[in-house]
C-alpha cells in the first residue's frame, strides 16, 4: 500500500523546509533561471495543488451534501466566477490586491489548521494559532509597503529584515521556554515563515510561491493521503493513488500553460490568465468548506483519513 508514512508527515507536512531553501538556491545561484523556476513550481507544485480540490471535492459521500446544499457548494462558486472576471477586465488593480490578500489568508487559514491537527495542549496551540496570524498580517502588510506604497525600500530593508529575524527568533526561543521542544515547533516555524520571502525578494512573485511552496507540499500530501485511505474504504488496499496523480498533473500542465498567456503581447491571449485566476479562487472558497471540521460530515469523510 502506497500512502504517507510518519516519517513522510513530518518532512511533507509539519515542516517541509527544503523546498523554500530549493526554490531560494536556484533563484540566487543559478543565473538566467527566475522564468524557468516560476513556471517549473507553477508546474509541479502550485497548480497540481489547486487542482487537487476538485477530485477531493468529487466523492460519491459528498455528493448528497452538495445536493443539498446548493447554495454553498453550486450558486456561491457561479458567483466567485462571474465576480473574477468583472474583476480581472474592470477593476484589475484592486482585484489583484483582493487575490493576494485572500491567497494570504487562506494559506495562513491552512497554517493553523495543520499545527490544529498536531498540538494537542490547548495553550501552546493558542500560542501557534495567535504567532501565525500576528505573522499572518505583518507580512502582508510588508507586501503592500514594499509593493504597492513603497515605503520600505532597498535603503533600509537590511535593517528591517534583521528586525523582523531578531522577532522570530525571540518568539520562537519563548516558545521553546515555555513549551519544551519537539516536533511543534517546526510546524510553529513553517506557518511563520511562509510568507517571510516578501521582506526580501525583488519580484512580489517570489514572495508569494517561494514560502508557499511548504502550503503546496502539505495540501498536496494531505488530500493524496485522504483520497487514497478513501479509496480503500471501497476496495482492497492499492499501490498508488493512479487517478488523483493523473487529475492533478493534467490540470496543473493546463493551468501552467494558461499562465503563461500574461505574458503575451496579444490582449485576447492574456486574457486567457484569468483562467487559472479562477481555478485558484474556487480553490480557496471549496477548501473553506471541504475542512471545515465542525462540520460532522467532514469529520467523518475528511479527519478520519488523516491519521
Amino acid at each position: 500500500m502506497y500512502v504517507i508514512g510518519k516519517n513522510s508527515d513530518f518532512h511533507l507536512i509539519k515542516f517541509p523546509f527544503l523546498f523554500p531553501l530549493f526554490y531560494c538556491f536556484i533563484l540566487y545561484f543559478v543565473e538566467g533561471s527566475e522564468a524557468y523556476l516560476v513556471f517549473f513550481t507553477l508546474l509541479l507544485l502550485a497548480e497540481p495543488h489547486f487542482g487537487a480540490t476538485f477530485p477531493f471535492l468529487i466523492y460519491k459521500n459528498n455528493f448528497t451534501k452538495i445536493l443539498n446544499n446548493k447554495i454553498y457548494y453550486l450558486y456561491f462558486p457561479i458567483f466567485i466566477v462571474v465576480f473574477c472576471v468583472l474583476g480581472f477586465f474592470q477593476f484589475n488593480y484592486l482585484f489583484l490586491l483582493i487575490f493576494f490578500g485572500v491567497n494570504l489568508f487562506h494559506v495562513t487559514r491552512q497554517s493553523v489548521g495543520i499545527s490544529k491537527l498536531y498540538v494537542k495542549n490547548k495553550n501552546e496551540i493558542n500560542y501557534h494559532v495567535n504567532l501565525i496570524y500576528f505573522y499572518g498580517i505583518l507580512f502582508f502588510l510588508i507586501g503592500i509597503f514594499r509593493f504597492y506604497i513603497p515605503i520600505i525600500n532597498s535603503d533600509n530593508i537590511i535593517l528591517f529584515n534583521l528586525i523582523i529575524i531578531s522577532a522570530l527568533i525571540l518568539c520562537f526561543m519563548f516558545y521553546i521556554y515555555k513549551f519544551g521542544f519537539s516536533s511543534n515547533i517546526q510546524t510553529l516555524i513553517t506557518g511563520c515563515l511562509i510568507f517571510y520571502p516578501i521582506c526580501f525578494v525583488s519580484n512580489p512573485i517570489h514572495g508569494i510561491i517561494m514560502g508557499v511552496t511548504m502550503h503546496y507540499t502539505q495540501y498536496l500530501a494531505l488530500t493524496y493521503k485522504i483520497t487514497t485511505k478513501r479509496l480503500e474504504d471501497f476496495t482492497k488496499k492499492i499501490f498508488m493513488n493512479y487517478k488523483f496523480i493523473s487529475t492533478i498533473i493534467l490540470y496543473g500542465a493546463v493551468m501552467s500553460i494558461l499562465s503563461l498567456s500574461g505574458k503575451n503581447q496579444y490582449d485576447a491571449v492574456k486574457a486567457l490568465i484569468v483562467i487559472p485566476i479562477i481555478g485558484q479562487m474556487l480553490h480557496f472558497y471549496f477548501d473553506s468548506l471541504l475542512w471545515k471540521f465542525s462540520d460532522p460530515h467532514n469529520r467523518e469523510n475528511v479527519l478520519k483519513h488523516i491519521f
